[in-house]
């Protein structure tokens, strides 16, 4: 019965996996359109503005899926729920490696703009440690074979690295940093015009489609493990 549920799993993975592939292309070039040719230049940062459409969806999509891990952590130690830690060991690679274009492109952004490829500012700190969190919990996973003191450790980088997610939502408003306030509210008035927007929106969308596609083969790969282990069993 557990193969065939697994089985079943692996089809609607598949499609998934071919659903994402033949939509993929085309808003990726409707996004890339937006955001390095309809999207107008900035008065003041001119084209390295642009970065933004990557920098900043990286670092969404990092902080998400951080808080989705740490959630799903928590709840695999108090209710030893088996998928949620195959959810947790595709998850958290793909979370580091936005997170570490996040930080990238932000190097990359800070040098026309501030002059300086680096600087120890509130929220480039506080994301410097959540890819520190990110680390922790991938060394976790591939060195500790003892399932319940991995639930454990798994559980504590969890809720320290919880405490982070607010320190870099608010660390604009709560230090004096070389970032500008958030442009974008979800509850409230954005600052930032539509022409800009809409292409960070698509870029976004974009980004999240490729995290989907990376999270499913590994998700994939991981259920044909446990398969293969199953199998070996018998």
């Amino acid at each position: 019965m557990e193969f065939f549920s697994f089985g079943n799993i692996i089809i609607y993975i598949d499609k998934f996996i071919k659903f994402i592939n033949s939509i993929f292309f085309v808003i990726l070039i409707i996004g890339i359109s937006f955001a390095l040719i309809i999207s107008p230049v900035d008065y003041l940062q001119g084209d390295s503005v642009r970065i933004m459409y990557v920098h900043v969806p990286s670092a969404w999509i990092g902080l998400s899926i951080f808080s989705l891990i740490a959630v799903s952590t928590i709840l695999n130690f108090i209710f030893k729920i088996k998928n949620l830690f195959l959810f947790i060991k595709s998850f958290a690679p793909i979370g580091l490696l936005f997170t570490c274009l996040s930080i990238v492109t932000g190097s990359i952004w800070g040098k026309p703009t501030w002059g300086t490829w680096w600087a120890w500012d509130a929220r480039l700190t506080s994301m410097l440690v959540l890819m520190l969190f990110y680390v922790l919990f991938i060394l976790s996973l591939k060195y500790f074979k003892n399932n319940e003191n991995l639930t454990k450790i798994l559980s504590i980088i969890s809720i320290l690295g919880i405490i982070n997610i607010p320190i870099i939502k608010y660390s604009v408003e709560w230090w004096s940093t070389l970032h500008q306030p958030a442009s974008i509210k979800f509850l409230g008035t954005s600052s930032i015009h539509p022409s800009m927007l809409i292409p960070l929106f698509l870029m976004l969308l974009v980004l999240l489609l490729y995290c989907a596609l990376i999270f499913l083969m590994k998700y994939k790969t991981e259920i044909i493990k446990i398969k293969k282990q199953n199998i070996k069993r018998l």
